[in-house]
């Protein structure tokens, strides 16, 4: 492994643990392409955290789009991330709009405007956690990928949705908003209401109304994958821990709204074995 691949691969462990730990599970030669993709994910998702401010953060957006966009992928540009991601769009052939698309998503995270319903959720959902689970499995298998489209949408939204639980204690903190305005009013609440204090009345009913949103789409999503190819199964590996996560958020004491859910090292490790050696139940 050269001195960048190591690069990447370090980001990835130290940004998103569960995907570099479901990388391990693909074949050698497919890793460092999933590295790249993840790391690229790690880097866009956190510039919020890095940047405080919103067109800084825009600039940073462009800059990647700039990279991805250029013509001559062995320019290089000297980051480790964007050197790795362009080599590994060229070598795999992965389709330049899937990450223009992504971008534009991301430029949502830099603001603090309301999700304005659970269509824009799902489609932000679907241009980032999803389109990134099937950018990983074009990378694992091109010819099978197409065939499960749809199941990555679905993993996509579940995914994206148990992080917004996970992450809503730092969401609501900050002022910002995922959960959408159209599940919030149902749940007797606003986006400002939620976000402020202890949330408000209706707080409880909107994180057990975004539970029951994302279980619906990791539903879905398990009622087909009994049929993935195990040369797919790394991509959609992080399901694994969706259920048990959700699991443990709907019960009162470990409710989003008084901390971050956490769930064991050597639990995360069993649920991503199991998967990975297994696969998923017949429905």
């Amino acid at each position: 492994m050269s001195e960048n691949a190591k690069i990447v691969m370090q980001t990835v462990r130290a940004a998103d643990h569960d995907r570099y730990v479901s990388a391990l599970y693909a074949p050698e030669d497919k890793r460092e392409a999933l590295f790249s993709l993840y790391a690229f994910n790690a880097e866009i998702s956190g510039i919020r955290d890095r940047i405080r401010e919103a067109l800084p953060g825009e600039v940073r957006l462009q800059w990647w789009r700039d990279v991805i966009a250029a013509e001559d992928a062995g320019a290089g540009t000297g980051h480790p991330v964007a050197d790795a991601l362009t080599a590994t769009i060229s070598a795999h052939r992965l389709p330049k709009s899937a990450f223009e698309n992504m971008l534009e998503a991301r430029i949502f995270d830099l603001y603090d405007d309301p999700m304005p319903s659970r269509t824009d959720l799902e489609g932000y959902c679907g241009e980032t956690a999803a389109a990134l689970i099937q950018l990983a499995a074009m990378v694992l298998d091109p010819v099978e990928a197409p065939r499960f489209a749809e199941l990555a949408g679905r993993a996509g939204c579940a995914q994206a949705m148990t992080g917004f639980l996970l992450l809503l204690p730092l969401h609501r903190k900050r002022g910002q908003c995922f959960f959408p305005a159209d599940i919030l009013a149902a749940a007797g609440s606003s986006p400002e209401e939620f976000v402020a204090g202890d949330g408000g009345p209706g707080a409880q009913r909107a994180v057990a109304a975004m539970i029951a949103l994302a279980q619906e789409h990791l539903a879905a999503f398990e009622s087909g994958a009994s049929a993935l190819p195990v040369s797919l199964r790394p991509a959609f590996l992080p399901l694994a821990l969706s259920r048990a996560y959700l699991g443990k958020m709907g019960s009162s004491p470990h409710s989003p709204l008084n901390g971050v859910a956490q769930l064991s090292a050597w639990r995360r490790h069993w649920l991503l074995l199991r998967r990975a050696t297994r696969g998923w139940p017949v429905a």
